[in-house]
């Protein structure tokens, strides 16, 4: 075992009466891959902040490379050696890829900004990535959230970190991106940087982690060999609980076509997609980042205008249709950026939950709060949202209990077909099995749901049927007992 880089020991935080963290210490090796697990609201979070520099502990010791650590703020993180990567994007979407890359790094000479070197250096950690063929100049906020992410993990690994922290890297990837991730995760290591691996996907960290920490209720629930655990001790020390089937398999019955889409486009993503969606089904979508699976289904949702092709829902078929009329229809729309287009991170909890349906709770343009809030809090204790209650700020809450508000909101509507886009990403594991139960039970109570995920188990063991996008266009429909791994791998790059 190599000596420690970074060594935590006894950090504990408080937020008034909340302890965040309590005596947690862990130590990461050059050159190790330390996997951090834990539920939302284990203290995850808290943890990265404090090691990059966003908050000061209340008590403990941290050292770097055998000196005292103790950030004064993100940028003195950086400078010292310790870079994160959050989960949510943090770009500047008005700014280049490049200037986004390159934001306090630029190259100069006297003062002056060196253009071409510095074009070179973001070309270059984009190209150690797998993405060199991005265009630097184009705005970085009219790429998909998952380009975004290549960039920001591109800008992290530009000031040569001795400590990275990753907060769920592939939360926004598909698995060939992903692949493309783990092997630069390999050349850091063999350079010894030493990483520390947030993740709520437990078979991403037991393929590259080296050891583990496993935080509960603010506190470290267990430590050791990665090699030596399997996802079930993991789980369990993670929620107190085994996790028997992650995937129900809940007996139901199919009926009628639902929803029909007819050679439905809208260039340049979206070339040509026909599906067709009975009641009670779940149909998976497949795809590379790009392939145009998020653009099929907002434009199923009409966020997105068809340029050819028809949606019919429920046998009636109309063109330019718009989200008011597809809710009054019955469809409802998750959003893979729950942060920009899923929540008002500025309201409360029962008026995100209610937003689409506010005048059944009152009358003259009047409110009733009371209903309103008593029907955000069945939801919240359905779904285990973690809140004060449901008059606190959505903008207050971890990212996983973000996602179940707004997949409240769906249930309150309530939605007869569901178009989700990226359901779990960003949920922990035991979350996750709540969601999948959730999926389950509404298909067999009839409803119809349209899944987008770039996490290839959960498709194979959640949906009735899957498709696969290939360059903006459905290229396969099939059962999901006709689908393996590889096939859909194979299907997504044009191997099959």
């Amino acid at each position: 075992m190599k000596p420690a880089r970074l060594r935590l020991d006894g950090i504990s935080k408080s937020f008034g009466a909340t302890h965040a963290l309590r005596s947690v210490s862990l130590d990461v090796a050059e050159g190790e891959v330390h996997a951090l697990i834990g539920e939302n609201g284990a203290g995850k979070s808290t943890l990265l902040k404090i090691l990059s520099g966003a908050h000061g502990a209340d008590a403990g010791a941290m050292e770097l490379d055998g000196r005292p650590y103790r950030p004064a703020g993100p940028l003195d993180a950086r400078e010292r050696g310790v870079a994160m990567i959050y989960q949510e994007v943090n770009l500047a979407p008005h700014l280049s890829v490049r200037e986004n890359i390159l934001l306090g790094l630029e190259s100069s000479t006297l003062g002056w900004i060196d253009a071409e070197d510095s074009r070179q250096r973001a070309r270059a950690a984009l190209a150690s990535l797998g993405y060199g063929h991005f265009p630097l100049e184009r705005e970085a906020g009219s790429f998909s959230i998952a380009e975004q992410q290549v960039i920001e993990i591109a800008r992290a690994l530009l000031a040569q970190p001795r400590v990275l922290i990753m907060d769920e890297p592939t939360s926004s990837l598909t698995q060939s991106d992903t692949e493309k991730l783990f092997t630069v995760i390999g050349r850091l290591r063999a350079q010894g940087v030493s990483i520390i691996y947030v993740s709520h996907f437990l078979e991403e960290c037991r393929r590259i982690g080296d050891r583990y920490t496993v935080l509960k209720d603010g506190e470290t629930a267990g430590a050791g060999e990665m090699r030596d655990s399997g996802v079930d001790s993991l789980v369990a020390l993670m929620t107190g609980r085994p996790v028997a089937d992650l995937y129900p398999r809940i007996s139901r019955r199919m009926g009628p076509v639902v929803l029909e889409t007819r050679s439905l486009s809208r260039p340049p993503r979206l070339r040509s997609a026909s599906l067709r969606v009975r009641e009670g089904e779940i149909l998976g979508l497949a795809g590379l980042v790009g392939a145009g699976r998020t653009d099929l289904v907002r434009t199923i949702f009409g966020l997105d205008a068809a340029a050819a092709g028809e949606v019919a829902v429920f046998g009636r078929a109309a063109n330019r249709e718009t989200p008011r009329r597809r809710w009054a229809e019955g469809v409802g729309f998750l959003s893979e950026n729950r942060k920009e287009e899923g929540l008002m991170l500025n309201l409360p909890i029962q008026d995100n939950v209610t937003l689409t349906k506010l005048e059944t709770f009152g009358r003259l343009g009047w409110i009733g709060r009371r209903r309103q809030a008593a029907a955000a809090r069945r939801w919240t204790d359905q779904l285990a949202v973690k809140c004060r209650g449901v008059d606190q700020n959505v903008g207050e809450l971890s990212g996983g209990n973000q996602q179940r508000v707004a997949f409240a909101r769906l249930l309150e509507h309530p939605a007869r077909i569901l178009l989700l886009d990226e359901p779990t990403r960003g949920i922990d594991v035991g979350s996750k099995a709540q969601i999948y139960q959730l999926i389950g039970d509404l298909a067999a109570a009839g409803k119809s749901v349209i899944l987008v995920s770039s996490y290839l188990p959960e498709l194979l063991g959640l949906c009735d049927t899957i498709g696969v996008m290939r360059r903006g266009e459905l290229v396969a429909v099939r059962p999901r007992g006709e689908w393996s791994e590889p096939d859909l791998l194979r299907a997504a790059v044009g191997e099959a």
